[in-house]
């Protein structure tokens, strides 16, 4: 092994050994304009020695978004309304079925009292089911993104992100490199998830 393949495995153990025994992981991500900017700036951290394993560039030709893992909000929304739906469903019938037990109201006579109950449960539980896909899928959408959401809109502009995780020695170095490409926007995020 070279000198320069020493420094860059300990480097990296290095690395891997502060994000491990820390529990944090630490992401900064440049927004550059076009793939050539991109490319320029991952020969910069690549020349720099910060190990590629923890570099991906997210665009076109390169990791899409899901591939990367940025959350689709609608996705989340399905997700939220259908957990939401779980319980306001049963809960929209009971409640139904118990209000039109109580105020004995004759929807339809024709279906005599115990129909009426149950149309009043079908009722409600249809009631469930309108909170759970305007309440929680309309909270999904606007929780569940966090930041993914403008990052995907710039990837659908045609933009680039060049991403750096690691522990913070390796992203703040990532950081001061990716200045010198002048992105658009730098950002730096700890992942909520795997912090102490």
């Amino acid at each position: 092994m070279s000198v320069n393949q020493h420094q860059t495995f300990y480097t990296r153990r290095r690395s891997e050994l502060c994000s491990d025994t820390l529990g944090i992981m630490n992401y900064v991500i440049a927004v550059l304009g076009d793939r050539i900017a991109a490319e320029e700036a991952y020969s910069i951290l690549e020349k720099d020695g910060i190990p590629l394993e923890q570099v991906s560039i997210v665009g076109r030709g390169y990791k899409t978004a899901d591939e990367f893992g940025f959350i689709d909000p609608g996705k989340q929304g399905r997700k939220q309304a259908q957990l939401m739906a779980y319980w306001l469903v049963p809960f929209g019938f009971i409640g139904g079925y118990a209000f039109n037990l109580a105020t004995q109201y004759m929807l339809f006579p024709a279906i005599g009292m115990i129909g009426n109950h149950l149309l009043g449960g079908l009722l409600g539980a249809m009631g469930g089911v309108m909170g759970s896909v305007f309440v929680g899928g309309g909270v999904g959408i606007a929780s569940g993104s966090g930041d993914a959401l403008p990052y995907r809109n710039r990837l659908s502009e045609g933009k680039y992100l060049v991403v750096v995780q690691g522990a913070s020695n390796v992203t703040n170095r990532a950081a001061r490199l990716l200045r010198q490409c002048e992105p658009e926007m730098l950002q730096g995020y700890v992942d909520p998830l795997k912090a102490t």
